[in-house]
């Protein structure tokens, strides 16, 4: 573990690691305070969908920064040697999710609104490249499940003005198809196919132990 530095004529900065991690929370929560910007943010009494997350995001900045002012006032530890492998990936992860759920305006031009149904799964297998060990089936599976939940949670049960599909999905289907039954149906498919993945991978690694034994006895 390191020690704690003590001020000297060399250190500037008393305490590296909780300044560093403030100013990480500080970021991400005015990352959050932007993706939501365009959002509704409705009142107590009716809440809008950008209401708890920039209530979040808001959060998430003032404790950021109140971890960099103890990173400056107080004596703290020396940053250790990271990968920077999973913060990156998952800063791309959070990124790619707040470009794709709904269009977004980056100068001039503007990011295509994909909904939940693209996002999420997007965001999800980006994150869970964050570690070396990941599996690109096991990320898919849950993938498909985590997309098929939020889909019910927030747009069914809570019925939270979130996009769920593309804009031009909708405009197709419009008159045809219940939105509310249209995502029913899709989120019941998303969690079949992954427990038909689940139930391909476990029969594979089965048959796997199944012909070791055999290839020994032989």
């Amino acid at each position: 573990m390191d020690e704690p530095l003590h001020g000297s004529g060399h250190t500037r900065i008393r305490g590296p690691q909780p300044l560093a991690a403030g100013l990480g929370l500080v970021g991400l929560g005015l990352l959050g305070v932007w993706a939501g910007s365009d959002l509704p943010q409705g009142s107590m009494r009716a809440m809008g969908p950008g209401f708890l997350p920039r209530w979040l995001s808001v959060g998430i900045t003032l404790c950021g920064l109140a971890l960099a002012a103890s990173g400056l006032l107080r004596d703290g530890q020396r940053l250790p040697s990271i990968a920077l492998r999973g913060p990156a990936v998952v800063m791309l992860a959070i990124l790619a999710f707040a470009l794709t759920i709904r269009p977004v305006a980056v100068g001039p031009l503007t990011t295509p609104g994909l909904g939940l149904i693209v996002a999420g799964p997007l965001a999800i297998l980006l994150a869970g490249y964050a570690s070396p060990e990941a599996r690109f089936r096991e990320l898919v599976i849950l993938a498909l499940f985590l997309t098929a939940g939020c889909m019910l949670l927030f747009g069914d049960l809570l019925n939270l003005p979130i996009p769920i599909f593309p804009a031009f999905v909708l405009e197709a289907l419009s008159g045809s198809v219940s939105p509310r039954l249209l995502l029913r149906a899709v989120a019941a498919g998303l969690g079949l196919t992954g427990l038909g993945l689940l139930a391909i991978g476990r029969g594979t690694r089965r048959r796997a132990v199944d012909v070791v034994p055999h290839s020994i006895t032989t």
